[in-house]
Parts: C-alpha cells; structure tokens; sequence
C-alpha cells in the first residue's frame, strides 16, 4: 500500500491562479483543500486540519497574516507547517510573515516546480522530528507538544519564529550555529533574508529569557549557541548584544 497523499489547503483569492494551484499541486500528488478567502479556510481548518497550508498574504476578509497568527495560536492547528503567497517582496513582509509563524515565503510570480519543490521540502522538515530539545536547561524549560516555555517557573510569551529559534538552539545544545544556517533551519530561506534578522530575533528572545539570557551566546563572527549553564561565557562572547 502507498504511502497517503499528503493534504494541502490553498487558500488563494484569485479564481485563475487558485485553479492553476488546484491542478498542478493535485498532478504532484497532494490532496487539495480550496478557500477563497480567510474566513472559508478558517472554517475547513475547523472541520479538518491539513498537512500544510498554502496561504496568500492579499486576501479580500482577513488578512493572510492575521490568518497564519490564528492557526498557530490554535493548539488543534499550530504544528501545520504555513507557506506564505504574496506578490509584494519586501524584506518587511517576509519578516511579518515569518514573526507570526509561516514556515517558507513565495513571492509571485513563481514557478510551479520550483513552488512544488519548497512545499515537499517544508513537509519534509515538519514530518521529521530530527534532535529534539532537552525538556530544560538551566532556569528554562520547554514544552515542544504545548509549545510553551518558562524561566524559572514562570511562563514567557514568545512569538512562533522566537520559540522555533529557542527549540532550534536547544536540540544542538553546544553546537554552534551559524547565521545561514539558522535562517535555513528556522526561517526556511537561504540568501533571501538579511542575516541581522537574526540579530534581532536573538536580542529579542535573550530579553525574554531572564536568569537563562547568558545561556545563549553569541560567537563572535560566526553564529550563536546555546550552553549548559556550568560552560556559559568560558570562552565566547556573550550576553547583551547580538
């Protein structure tokens, strides 16, 4: 017996290219789910949670990002891996995208291989559960089925792309991480992102982290880790800035 279809919901505003998506994604072998706007998909994620989401920025009721925000703050829905559609190609609105949880970014126009291309890989990374980080370290622990985290017994709000990072650093507890590498890994882009993102997301999360802040730290040239508390700041940089 084969493997299932994997099943993907295109929400796209456009008649033309919803049906262009619909065929082509169906030929490469996903299960199609069809909204034409924010409310509709909303409602098909309230009868049936898919494997991945196809979400266009632009839509005519509610916003692609606000969209992407509910379905990760839905525990029923927060682990589907969200792909972002849009014809604007800011680097802002990548970052939007990415701060409320979509996992990959296309801009249009695109090619429909290449689109194919990045959604099998973006399941792939969602399906293999690869290192998993330590329950807790230090002051914090982390609970990856809740997505939740506390420091020092008391829960800390991050953002999805902030908790993605931490859980990132985590499960190579020791290693370091380069920049690229973290984009690659955590954002799902390449060249296609400014590196001084991280920067900030780092500084970002290391406000957060209280007592566990100089566990993450920064090296010098290269990228970020995160230590056991015994081995915090013996040979790097750390602390304060990104």
């Amino acid at each position: 017996m084969g493997c299932p279809m994997p099943t993907l919901l295109i929400v796209e505003d456009e008649p033309d290219m919803l049906s262009v998506l619909d065929f082509n994604l169906r030929g490469a072998g996903f299960e199609t789910l069809l909204a034409r706007g924010g409310e509709e998909a909303l409602a098909h994620l309230r009868r049936r949670v898919p494997d991945l989401i196809l979400l266009d920025l632009m839509l005519p009721d509610v916003p692609g990002t606000e969209v992407c925000r509910r379905i990760k703050a839905e525990p029923r829905t927060r682990g589907v891996p969200v792909v972002m559609v849009t014809a604007r190609g800011d680097e802002v609105d990548r970052v939007v995208g990415f701060e409320v949880g979509a996992d990959d970014y296309v801009t249009k126009p695109f090619s429909v291989r290449e689109l194919i291309l990045r959604l099998r890989a973006v399941l792939r990374r969602a399906g293999s559960p690869g290192d998993r980080p330590p329950d807790a370290v230090g002051p914090i622990r982390i609970d990856m089925d809740a997505h939740r985290c506390l420091v020092d017994g008391a829960e800390v709000d991050l953002t999805p792309i902030e908790f993605k990072l931490l859980a990132t650093l985590l499960a190579r507890l020791g290693r370091v991480q380069t920049r690229e590498r973290l984009l690659a890994d955590v954002w799902g882009v390449t060249a296609d992102l400014e590196t001084r993102t991280i920067d900030t997301h780092v500084k970002r999360l290391r406000e957060k982290l209280g007592s566990g802040r100089d566990l993450l730290e920064t090296v010098r040239g290269i990228g970020y880790r995160f230590v056991d508390p015994g081995e915090a700041g013996a040979v790097h940089e750390r602390g304060g800035g990104a």
